[in-house]
Parts: C-alpha cells; structure tokens; sequence
C-alpha cells in the first residue's frame, strides 16, 4: 500500500509539473476569441481550448529544448503531435468524468500543501506568496480557481490510476522463467592457447593469399566517399578575447545566482511517515529498544529510497527543523515531529556545512561564462547583417574578410568528427550538402554560426592493394592463424572431454583460469561474450571452443546451480523484473481501463475550435 503511495505520488508531481510548465506559455483567449472555449466532450466534461493549447505548446517547447532547433506547429502536425495531445486530453477527461462520478476527489488542505511546495509560486523570501501565485497565474491566462481545479483533477486521476493498477503484479511463472535465465549460476574453467600452441608455426602469406584476403575484404579497403568543403565559422569563443566585462553586469549575475553562491547549512535527512502519533512513538520505542531504521522502514513496506528527503535546509523541514538540526551524529534519529504528511521519525545522515562564495571568488568563474553570453548575444545580433551580405552576393571568402568569420576548408567523410566536424550541425549539414546550394548560415549549438560551399565530391573507390599492402598481409596471416587454431581445437576439445580439466591443463601444460557462480548478468573481463553464453547453453562436461583475437578459447561448464534468491543481486534482479514488467502490465491495463471509459463516456470533438487553436499556432 506504501508503494502504491509512493507511485501515485510521482504521477501527481508528474502532472503537475506539466501544469507549471504550461504557466511558461500565454494566454489565449486574445488569439481565440470569446467564442471558442471547447475543443470538445467526454462524457459531458468539457476539453478547454486553453489547455489544448497550451499542452501543444509545452510539447514543442519540450522539443525544441532537446534539439536545440526551432519546432514549428507545421512539423508537429506532420509527426501527429496534435493527435497525440488531443489523445491525452481525452484520456484525461474520461479519468477526470469517472473520478468525479465515483466521488474522488481530495481537500483544500492537499491543494494548500501542493501550491506551496511549488517553487514557480515562492516569493522573495523563498517561500509561497499569494502575490506571486496571483501573478503567474495571471501572465498564463489562469485564474486562481482554474489552476486549483486542475490540480484537483490531476491528483484525482492519480488515485484513479493507483485504483486501477494497484493489484498489477508480475505473473509468478513468468517471474521465475526471468530469474532462472539471469541468475542460475554457472562454474567453468577457459582455457586460452596461441599461436606458440601450434606444432607447425604459420608462415608468412603469399601474393596469392594476400590478394585473396583484399579481395574478399574489398570493403574494409574502400574509402568512403570525400566531399570537399569551404566554410566560414564564427563562435563565441572567437569573441570572448575582445569584449569587456562591465562590473555592474557581472555583479548582476552574481546577484541573480546568489542562492548558487550563498546557501545555509543543510542536512541530508531521511522522513519515515506514520499515519498517526500513536504509531509513529510506537516505532520510536522500538528504535530505542534496539530496532534499526532500516527494520522499521521494511516494517513500512518500504524501500530506504522511498524515505529519502535529499539535502534540506532548517526551514524546509519546518516543525522537525530545530530538532533534527540539533542532531550532530550523522546516523540520529529523531521524533516523532509533525510532517506536511503525517506525524514522522527522522534520521539525519550527514550536515552540509553552509556555503558562502564572495563576489570577488564568484567574478573568475562568472567572468568567462559572461563574456560567453555577451559574444553570444553580439552574434546573434548580427545574423540580420550576415544573411544579408550572402543575400546581396558575398562569397565565404569575402564574409570572411569583412567580418570577424574565420575561413577553413576541410575534407569531409561519414564518421569524421574532428576540428570543425565535431559540431553535429556541420556533419548534418555536410551530408546534404549539393554543389549547387547556396551558402546559409547556420546555427550552432554554442551560439555560433556556420556557413559552407561544397567544392566537389570524390566517391567511395577501393584502395590500391599496393597501399594497403601491409593491412592486407597481416589480415591474411591472421586469418591462417584463426583457421590453424580451429583445427586444433577439433583435436584438443575431445582430449579436454576425456581427460577433464585438471588432466588435460597437465598435460597441455597450459593454466586453466576457473569460474564459479558467474550468472547471465555479471561482466567476466577477459571471457568474450559469444563464448560465455556458449557456455551458458552447454550441458557439464562438454567443451566449446572460440578463436578471438590470434587466440583459441577452450571451455568446460563444470557445474550449474539454480538461482539464489537470498543473493542481493538477485534480489535486485527480481525487484528490476517486477518493475519492468509489472509496470508494463499496469501500463497495459490502465491504457485499457481508459480506452473503456472513452467508449462508454462517449467523445465529441469541435473541428472547427480544434482548427481555430491551430491558427493561432501558426
């Protein structure tokens, strides 16, 4: 029931958090009108424009961010991103109907926790402020009463979800099927010959030898195609050298970063929640009586990482502050205090000292990342200039001259990645590149600019086997080896059978390296991979052998045994199976559960609204 808690939990923060960012959009009512306020129904529950709106623009905002390209509403139409947004829309207001039909809901006093642990909402001193929230709110076109009955429905359709899926386990079989191929545990013994293991060294290929293994290889000997490009490039870091940082500015910046730099002592604190007082002195009597903190957690039905608070500072903790503040052993615990969430024991396990960077510490460090900005600004303000030199018939060379863009050319292939290859924008632009594009400037990921010419394109074309020569005899040789030690495994793997491993390494005089309990999720270095799940797959006794790199791998399993499951990796492994696919059972099931309640609501959608938010996109 706790980690149902804990998981409804995450889904609300979650939802909200699609909420805040929302408020980074605009209000749209001007863009609208005052007739459009409904893109559609879902049983009876209206799908405001507004919101459609803003989730459009809080997805291609998120885009943009993670591509650091511009995303017009154009291509999110053309990837069905609009589909997507009116599908959870949808989904949302089918939850929401339900919920309210069945009566969830939650009270003014989770609201008021919610609103002040959102930081989008603090004032100056840090903590909620009416004002603030009155005015952010106002800035996103929402109204106090609008916002909190939004996150009344978010936190209506966790408790709906946790409902829903809270019985969704992993099937027992299916559990066991995963646990016995990961972490049934193998012992065997390698043994590695070389080439010294060989009666008869190999001797040095012929031409014929040679020529065959270039021409079975001819790939390997191609060189890829070369594109021959001019470009000019100019970042900030070409900049930085000329400008001059103003005091007031970088003071500025140190003032707007000052919680970076000043910052009160904290603790790293971990809260374990009760549901009342009575309890919570309970579990304090056995901690004192001798119990663990981690014996009361799993009391809980918890994880350690379900009581983790991170690093907090006095005022975060509220009425625990002075008191766990007061401990100095990291490891004390204490309470139980009053929590936003229930009466609670606290364990402190370490004091962070408090921070306090000087302006005259801060500036060396905020100096560079200043004059960074402000070269990158300087560009960004000439592009208009730039583009209209290239417009009005400028060559690279001549923008390189009047300007402060630097002049290179380089031989470019699919796979380069040095000097001005590194920027991806480069090699993207580069592969496209034809010999009749004009030049454009482009924008780097830095804040640069880039533009180029393509001079011409040399093909892929094999290498002559004169140049290649030496790659070409030693790959030959190597694979005369490879075939000389797969012959003699065919001899030594019966005589490996017979003999056993201790036997046969005598004889051999060559050093077994031995194994035990190695399962399918441990890293053996020195085992190549082919050859372990060879091993994995073999009955004890039999050998299996692999030729890797100039080597012959030669190898028994000695023994199998079944999985332990009081091994801590194991445990580990199975807590990772249940939350893989349990979770996507509940997934599953949850996605079902919605589509029925769709069905049964019913949804009517208004084209001419949902194109109405799409004008006002454009």
């Amino acid at each position: 029931m706790a980690k149902a808690k804990s998981k409804q939990n995450v889904f609300v923060w979650i939802m909200i958090g699609f909420l805040i960012l929302g408020l980074a959009g605009f209000g749209i009512d001007g863009f609208l009108g005052g007739q459009v306020r409904s893109i559609g129904q879902v049983g009876g529950r209206d799908i405001s424009a507004n919101a459609y709106m803003r989730a459009l623009q809080n997805e291609m905002r998120a885009i943009e961010q993670q591509t650091g390209q511009a995303f017009p509403f154009t291509r999110a139409r053309e990837v069905g991103l609009d589909a997507t947004v009116r599908a959870r829309l949808v989904s949302n207001a089918a939850l929401e109907a339900e919920a309210a039909r069945i009566g969830i809901s939650v009270g003014d006093e989770t609201i008021g926790d919610t609103l002040r642990q959102i930081q989008a909402f603090h004032g100056p001193r840090g903590s909620f402020d009416r004002e603030t929230y009155r005015f952010v709110l106002q800035n996103a076109g929402l109204t106090e009463a609008e916002f909190e009955a939004d996150l009344r429905h978010e936190a209506a359709r966790g408790i709906l979800q946790m409902a829903t899926i809270g019985g969704v386990q992993t099937p027992d079989n299916l559990r066991d099927a995963l646990v016995d191929f990961y972490a049934t545990r193998h012992g065997f013994v390698v043994f590695t010959l070389g080439e010294d293991a060989l009666e008869t060294p190999v001797p040095a290929p012929s031409e014929d030898a040679i020529t065959a293994f270039y021409e079975a290889n001819i790939d390997d000997f191609t060189a890829p195609e070369t594109r021959e490009i001019t470009y000019v490039v100019l970042t900030p870091s070409m900049l930085v050298d000329d400008i001059e940082i103003d005091e007031d500015a970088l003071r500025a910046l140190y003032d707007s970063r000052i919680d970076d730099f000043m910052q009160p002592e904290r603790r790293l604190v971990e809260r374990l929640v009760y549901p009342d007082e009575a309890a919570a002195e309970a579990a304090m009597a056995e901690l004192s009586a001798g119990a663990s903190f981690e014996d009361l957690v799993a009391a809980r039905g918890l994880d350690l990482e379900d009581t983790d608070m991170g690093d907090v500072s006095r005022a975060q903790l509220r009425d625990a502050g002075d008191a766990v503040f007061a401990l100095e052993e990291p490891g004390s615990v204490t309470g139980p205090h009053p929590s936003p969430v229930g009466p609670a024991l606290f364990r402190m396990n370490a004091v962070l000292a408090a921070q306090e960077i000087s302006f005259e510490d801060a500036a060396e460090d905020l100096r560079p990342e200043l004059a960074g900005d402000t070269a990158r600004r300087a560009i960004a303000d000439d592009v208009d200039l730039f583009d209209d030199l290239l417009a009005g018939g400028a060559t690279l060379e001549e923008l390189a001259d009047e300007t402060a863009f630097e002049l290179g050319r380089i031989d470019w292939a699919r796979g380069s990645s040095e000097g001005i290859a590194a920027h991806e924008e480069f090699r993207t632009a580069a592969a496209a590149l034809g010999e009749d594009d004009f030049p454009e400037l482009l924008t780097l990921e830095n804040g640069g600019l880039i533009a180029m010419r393509l001079e011409g394109v040399t093909p892929p074309a094999p290498r002559p086997l004169a140049e290649v020569r030496a790659e070409a005899e030693a790959g030959a040789r190597a694979r005369a080896v490879a075939e000389a030690l797969r012959a003699l495994s065919e001899t030594l793997a019966p005589q490996l059978a017979a003999d056993g491993p201790e036997a046969f390494g005598a004889a051999q005089g060559v050093a077994a390296e031995s194994y035990e309990n190695i399962t399918r999720t441990d890293r053996v270095p020195g085992v190549p991979a082919s050859l372990l799940e060879r091993i994995f797959t073999a009955a004890p006794g039999d050998p299996v052998m692999l030729v890797h790199e100039g080597n012959l791998a030669l190898a028994m399993l000695t023994d199998r045994q079944a999985a332990d499951t009081d091994d801590a990796q194991t445990g580990r492994l199975i807590s990772v199976i249940d939350q893989q696919i349990g979770g996507a059972l509940a997934e599953d099931v949850f996605a079902y559960f919605g589509r029925a309640l769709e069905r049964e609501a019913g949804i009517s959608l208004n084209q001419a609204a949902i194109d109405a938010v799409h004008a006002a996109l454009r």
